[in-house]
């Protein structure tokens, strides 16, 4: 398989594995910085550039996009695609897992728990919109952070106010939500590759702290899902359209709870704590659906020539 890998970074732990992983399987392997990737959009016809050479035969493309350069990296995800090169997280469903308030409306339509989630614009409607919620304390998140960035808890009312206030002056994206008291500064973060959980750790924030995430100091440890928490992770990622993610759980009373869904989850944590080979369980997934989607083009292709009726003896093609 000739595969791409989309990053700006070639150094970074979860790129060079993914590269190590592949190259293991017998597999052509190259990272693209997407800001270096340059595009012909003509009717039918589509093209890619690449430091000055033209892209060809690309079977796959797995996209490591940073948050920071979200609309260009999709755009030439897209392009890929329309080029026919098959990638197991569609431009569309990286945007949708970029958007949390998106992503909460979609999982909420299909039932899957989440922690009670407000959002508004005017701020006359601040004070009901806090009352929607109940007591403090209250998470107040930015739609588009990452990595624990832009996640403020607020434990007054009055704090509330003030934070949904100079949030509205910075003309910020932002949504409230509930605080789940008894996750006790802890998370799940399952590694979706598929159909299958392949690794699942436990993340504890450190004292002081409510936010969990790794580089924020927070401390990891392996953990076994339960039956519950496995689907419900598989279900989100299924929604959102990710085949690879990272679905992070808070362990609540009303069951497990969707905190996010991440569409390029880091590898060196995961694969550090649970001993995993995450990358591998990627490339293989990759081939396999690659080889699905050749398989059915070609079957498609003999299809349509079959179908075309065959020119009589004698006569002009």
């Amino acid at each position: 398989m000739k595969l791409a890998i989309l990053s700006r970074n070639a150094k970074l732990y979860s790129t060079q594995r993914l590269v190590q992983a592949a190259r293991e399987r017998g597999h052509v392997v190259r990272v693209l910085d997407p800001l270096r990737c340059y595009m012909k959009i003509a009717p039918g016809k589509f093209q890619i550039n690449y430091k000055g050479k033209q892209l060809s035969g690309v079977e796959a493309v797995i996209p490591r996009i940073g948050a920071s350069v979200t609309r260009y990296g999709t755009a030439v995800l897209r392009q890929f695609e329309l080029m026919g090169t098959y990638t197991p997280n569609s431009s569309d469903a990286i945007l949708r897992s970029r958007d949390k308030l998106r992503c909460h409306q979609l999982m909420a339509g299909e039932g899957i728990g989440l922690p009670t989630t407000v959002f508004g614009d005017n701020p006359d409607d601040t004070g009901d919109l806090l009352s929607l919620l109940g007591k403090p304390p209250h998470v107040i998140k930015l739609n588009e952070g990452s990595q624990g960035a832009g996640v403020i808890l607020a434990e007054r009312l009055s704090a509330s106010r003030s934070v949904v206030e100079a949030l509205r002056g910075l003309y910020a994206n932002f949504l409230v939500q509930e605080f789940i008291a008894e996750a006790d500064g802890a998370d799940l973060r399952c590694f979706v590759v598929g159909d299958k959980v392949v690794a699942a750790m436990r993340r504890q924030a450190e004292p002081g702290e409510f936010r969990s995430n790794l580089h924020r100091g927070g401390q990891a440890s392996k953990i076994k899902l339960s039956a519950a928490e496995r689907e419900t992770a598989l279900h989100a990622a299924r929604v959102v359209g990710l085949e690879i993610a990272g679905v992070d759980l808070l362990r609540s009373k009303k069951g497990p709870l969707v905190l996010e869904v991440n569409s390029s989850p880091g590898l060196e944590g995961i694969e550090g704590i649970t001993g995993v080979d995450v990358a591998g369980a990627i490339i293989e997934h990759v081939a396999r659906q690659a080889a699905v989607q050749a398989a059915a083009k070609a079957a498609s292709g003999r299809r349509r020539s079959a179908g075309r009726p065959k020119a009589r003896a004698g006569s002009k093609k």
